[in-house]
């Protein structure tokens, strides 16, 4: 089953349970730049759902 994508920014502790990944590789994965592109609202940190959702399409473009 397809979940869908909410319709607001996404906090990292959002994104960790929509992928099913532990909080500290959203993190790691920032520090390395190799996930999702996020933003500052000030000291907090978001992601937008499209950004996401192009990020894992292109993360299955790369495993096919």
């Amino acid at each position: 089953m397809k979940r869908a994508l909410p319709d607001r920014y996404l906090a990292p502790v959002d994104l960790a349970d929509l992928l099913g990944v532990p909080i500290e590789t959203i993190y790691q994965w920032r520090r390395k730049h190799t996930g999702p592109r996020g933003f500052r609202v000030g000291r907090h940190l978001r992601y937008d759902p499209e950004d996401v959702c192009l990020w894992v399409h292109s993360q299955l473009e790369k495993a096919a």
